[in-house]
């Protein structure tokens, strides 16, 4: 078993109210490996059928980002983790000072930050027939605009150790029907570039991992069937494969590893 050597590090990774999702996964993986973990989340509203939410599909997916943390905190709280949950609004500047003085007040430092938190549309307004200046903002302000805040109260609050860890898609460069979300990840690749160079003097490394169709509560039976196929290794990507691939790179073994997007996606989307 690979030791990441991440015990007693810390790492804040935002977006992790949904229970399935990625970002409350990789708080397990972290947690597993002894490192603290302070989660940030906002609740998201959407109408969904809440008698379909015993199964995945959007009304289930809709329901976890809608409501609270307390299932993820259940689950830290079996795993005897040290852990801290924070709702807030990471697209606000002063919000975002606030987290990082709460996590520091906690725990002393943060070591390891993972960019999780993501914004899209859902009402098939994303193309641009269709896109209204709302859906620009939205999803901008959550994807780069929260992203960099929070990078760069990282970059003001640096120790010894640094590794910021963003979450792109693998259709980001071509992503017909979803073209301001698209967009938004392909400046967070950007990004992901820019700063591994500005940060490296610091041995602070930043690395991207962009997923592909990765099961998080959202798809169901029938979109499975019909995007499976589209992935050659034939099966949808688990959370527990992008938070496996997002402790390497948090850990000491990739000290020199920075600047760099990589697909976790089953070659999908090459």
């Amino acid at each position: 078993m690979i030791d990441f050597g991440l015990k007693n590090k810390v790492a804040l990774i935002t977006g992790a109210n949904n229970p399935q999702g990625i970002g409350a996964t990789t708080a397990f993986a972290f947690a597993r490996e002894g490192a603290k973990v302070a989660l940030v989340y906002k609740k998201v509203p959407r109408q969904f059928d809440k008698t379909k939410t015993d199964y995945d599909g959007a009304d289930r997916y809709f329901a976890a980002n809608a409501g609270d943390a307390t299932r993820v905190e259940g689950r830290l709280q079996e795993m005897n983790a040290d852990y801290l949950i924070i709702e807030s609004d990471i697209t606000d500047e002063a919000a975002v000072k606030e987290i990082y003085t709460t996590v520091l007040d906690r725990f002393g430092r943060v070591d390891i930050l993972v960019n999780n938190a993501a914004e899209g549309d859902m009402d098939g307004l994303d193309t641009i027939e269709r896109i209204t200046p709302s859906v620009i903002e939205d999803t901008f302000a959550v994807n780069v605009r929260g992203s960099i805040l929070m990078t760069h109260e990282l970059i003001r609050h640096r120790g010894d150790y640094g590794r910021i860890i963003n979450l792109s898609t693998d259709s980001s460069q071509i992503f017909a029907g979803q073209i301001a979300y698209g967009a938004s990840k392909a400046s967070l690749e950007a990004l992901t570039r820019s700063i591994a160079l500005e940060v490296a003097k610091y041995g602070i490394t930043v690395n991207c991992v962009a997923p592909g169709p990765t099961q998080t509560g959202w798809i169901d039976a029938d979109l499975e069937k019909s995007v499976v196929p589209l992935i050659p290794m034939g099966r949808l990507i688990q959370p527990e494969d992008i938070a496996e691939t997002i402790l390497f790179l948090a850990s000491e073994q990739a000290k020199m590893l920075t600047g760099q997007v990589i697909k976790v996606s089953g070659a999908h989307a090459l």
